[in-house]
């Protein structure tokens, strides 16, 4: 996939829909082969401190949740619809279990700004520092249909301060 170096002020991104085809969130250190990658459908973008961030949310129990404590980087990778099957597989499958990344014939690639790898195959990358994160606490959630998302795995959230974009020229302003 052909990407350039987006300027985060010309970057083009439907925020609301972004999140819709599932991203691959991916923490830990291509040069040490001792990453993990999952596919996410929830978090947001935007600006806070004055810094452009996403948010992304792990729960405890998954494997990649371990990598995200562990490492102060993480990329969110885009995919065209293509993909679809790589990410439902990289979205079902834990990384204890075996190379799931190599089961669904995605590419690892370094990263130019951060350790945390990206992939080949990838339309956007978003390279990221971790800049906070906060454990949900249900005593705190107002709507009824939040709770139905849980038992007792409640997600971490974590906000990555965006340091770098690669994209293809549909991403470019």
């Amino acid at each position: 996939m052909m990407r350039t170096d987006i300027p985060i002020d010309q970057c083009v991104l439907n925020e609301l829909r972004l999140f819709d085809n599932g991203l691959l969130l991916t923490a830990g250190d291509f040069s040490t082969h001792d990453y993990n990658t999952m596919t996410i459908s929830w978090g947001s973008l935007g600006t806070m401190w004055n810094r452009p961030f996403v948010q992304v949310v792990v729960r405890p129990t998954r494997y990649t949740y371990s990598f995200m404590e562990r490492y102060p980087t993480f990329t969110l990778t885009a995919f065209s619809p293509q993909y679809k099957k790589a990410l439902d597989l990289l979205g079902s499958r834990s990384g204890r279990d075996g190379d799931k990344i190599k089961a669904s014939g995605l590419t690892p690639v370094a990263s130019e700004h951060v350790a945390a790898p990206n992939f080949a195959e990838g339309e956007l990358v978003l390279e990221c520092q971790k800049i906070y994160f906060d454990d949900y606490d249900p005593t705190h959630f107002l709507a009824d249909y939040i709770q139905k998302n849980y038992k007792n795995d409640f997600h971490r959230v974590y906000f990555g301060e965006i340091l770098a974009i690669q994209g293809t020229q549909a991403y470019h302003v």
